[in-house]
């Protein structure tokens, strides 16, 4: 009895070593760009009234515009007990770090293009220590998408540039 309860003991020692070690580093990534002066949040929404109404703002955070991001207002991504983390759809509270998280609930299939290392940037050896750079590195969380660019020309076709022989369709072929 007691070789099986050591043996359940480190069974256990083992799975939360193994989520706390290796789980949380399964993609590295650095700390956010959060704007300076701005974060930690709860140093000015400590003890403020949560109001979810959808309004321009007129006091704080005027530069914010929730554009091509859906009918969206703060509350959606960020807790409102606890401004200092994301909430997901479920209401579970996550750090700013796990953010691809968040964005992966309407993103899966560019979370698993980013996961694989198809979406985003990667920095690292492809077999050993690796860093991603979180959605927010590369788009802005309020208005996602890149600005339009303006299209290069049509590339040129293979073959197009080299000299080829004239034919004279008007000579006699001979046989």
């Amino acid at each position: 009895m007691l070789q099986k309860t050591k043996l359940v003991f480190f069974i256990l020692l083992f799975i939360l070593f193994y989520k706390n070690t290796f789980a949380t580093k399964e993609y590295p990534v650095p700390y956010p760009p959060l704007t300076p002066g701005i974060f930690p949040c709860m140093n000015c929404h400590e003890g403020l009234e949560k109001n979810k109404k959808k309004r321009t703002l007129k006091e704080m955070h005027q530069d914010i515009k929730i554009e091509n991001h859906g009918d969206r207002w703060c509350y959606d991504c960020h807790d409102e007990r606890n401004m200092d983390r994301l909430k997901l759809a479920n209401g579970e509270q996550i750090k700013f770090e796990d953010s691809f998280l968040l964005c992966g609930q309407c993103h899966g299939n560019v979370l698993n293009d980013w996961k694989k290392g198809i979406h985003g940037k990667r920095t690292g050896s492809w077999n050993g220590v690796k860093q991603y750079l979180l959605c927010v590195h590369c788009h802005n969380p309020h208005n996602p998408p890149f600005k339009p660019l303006k299209p290069e020309p049509a590339p040129i076709k293979p073959g197009a540039t080299l000299l080829k022989p004239k034919i004279d369709n008007n000579e006699k072929k001979s046989h």
